[in-house]
């Protein structure tokens, strides 16, 4: 997943603030995460402490319901996984 600048601290470990992703999600695989039908939209990343129920799901959760995401499930395809945190940078390709 492509990170913005906010989310450098938090791989470097300099702060634990807002240690969770939020994002709109594309439903599409990107050449850096070929496992899953979708990914995030990096112009969209921002971080949180705390989220609404209705964003969160698991990634194998969120790929089990692809189809549903953008109604009922993730509305407008925002997805906050409440367990997310960043372990590294994945460089633009």
């Amino acid at each position: 997943m492509l990170l913005a600048p906010a989310g450098l601290p938090r791989v470097n470990g300099k702060t634990t603030d807002r240690p969770h992703e939020v994002t709109r999600i594309l439903k599409r695989t990107a050449d850096y995460n070929p496992r899953w039908s979708y990914h995030a939209d990096p112009d969209t990343i921002e971080f949180f402490n705390e989220g609404i129920e209705v964003c969160d799901a698991t990634i194998p959760y969120a790929e089990d319901h692809i189809d549903e995401a953008g109604g009922a499930f993730l509305p407008g395809l925002v997805w906050c996984d409440w367990n997310s945190r960043l372990i590294r940078e994945i460089p633009a390709t």
